[in-house]
């Protein structure tokens, strides 16, 4: 006879859902209960058994050898809606039981006990029980450890719970920390890198306890980009600045990275790069911007151009701040210079 589903099936099966312990490996914890409820009750089977929707599945098992059975065989569906232990002393005599393929058939059932397993909810995921071949009945103290017993099957299952809600939770968390800590480097402009990157970049690649052999920065700028914005408003003036950034990007190694610095200024750090490498990978830039057409998608074609400057570490620099302060001084003197150039001025001997 196949068993009534419980008032409450959909919660049930929700509350094993959210145990995430179905066709999971076999632990230790589990076995020693199983191989105990086995010892104290006297009888060769025992089972931690979680009834989902149309099974049966045994997280641990002695003498039985299988995994799991159809729930419509399953002795335990009964005991989802009973009130306590469900104990069966002869399943030959007992009407629910008597026709079942577990009893007729391997493993030839004639006694059952189920101690349900309750969550703090009062949602029943299935029973820790004992079975035996011939027909008997448990003393009141061993069907009180089997209780006993049961209640530790579920604080296991509640352990394992929580220790995945841990895990979800920390997980969860770092990715919120990964995003706020690259909002926190990000321009909002260019959707690169902004100032706080670019001197976390240094300070660590310069100050560190290895610093490389070459680290080369370039500074550039917009030449008339004011008349731009004046031309076709901040808006579009902002998505031209975004515009920009890609082009130069798209001359760029994985490892360089780009930097606005504010304004129409940006900031390029190549990493290992001495000045010579740094000069030529600028001018490709500085002819990448000037051959573009910005904002086509607006149906407009702007041509612009950029004034640069270039430092490298060592040569042109001992640390953080001289480095800065020399590739700036190379921008100003392209500037001066005309635009649309490239410059490099050395500081140090």
């Amino acid at each position: 006879m196949r068993a009534q589903l419980p008032g409450n099936e959909q919660e049930r099966l929700a509350a094993l859902s959210e145990y995430d312990i179905l066709d999971t490996l076999p632990e230790a914890a589990y076995d020693d209960i199983t191989h105990l409820a086995s010892e104290i009750c006297g009888t060769p089977i025992a089972a931690v058994s979680l009834v989902d929707e149309d099974r049966q599945w045994f997280k641990s098992e002695v003498g039985l050898g299988v995994p799991e059975t159809s729930r419509e065989v399953a002795f335990c569906a009964h005991a989802l809606v009973g009130e306590g232990m469900l104990v069966v002393r002869d399943a030959h005599d007992d009407a629910r039981f008597a026709d079942n393929p577990l009893v007729t058939g391997d493993p030839k059932i004639r006694f059952y006990a189920g101690a349900p397993l309750v969550t703090p909810k009062g949602e029943v995921l299935g029973t820790l029980c004992v079975i035996d071949h011939v027909q008997r009945q448990l003393t009141e103290q061993q069907e009180q450890s089997l209780g006993v017993l049961a209640r530790q099957v579920m604080a296991q299952l509640e352990l394992r719970r929580l220790i995945t809600e841990q895990r979800r939770f920390r997980k969860q968390l770092e990715k919120a920390n990964k995003k706020l800590q690259t909002a926190s480097i990000t321009d909002d402009v260019s959707g690169f890198h902004n100032t706080r990157f670019l001197h976390q970049y240094l300070d660590e690649a310069l100050e560190g306890p290895s610093s490389p052999e070459y680290l080369s920065l370039v500074f550039f700028d917009m030449d008339g980009f004011k008349q731009v914005v004046d031309t076709h408003g901040h808006l579009l003036g902002a998505r031209m600045l975004r515009e920009v950034a890609e082009v130069v990007s798209g001359q760029l190694d994985p490892d360089d990275r780009l930097v606005r610095y504010g304004g129409d200024e940006y900031v390029v750090i190549l990493p290992r790069q001495d000045s010579d490498h740094a000069v030529t990978k600028t001018e490709h830039m500085k002819e990448a911007i000037r051959s573009a057409a910005f904002l086509a998608g607006e149906g407009l074609a702007v041509q612009a151009s950029a004034s640069f400057g270039v430092a490298t570490f060592p040569e042109d620099a001992k640390d953080k701040e001289e480095l800065l302060a020399a590739a700036d001084k190379g921008l100003f003197h392209s500037k001066l210079a005309g635009k649309d150039r490239v410059s490099r001025i050395q500081t140090t001997g």
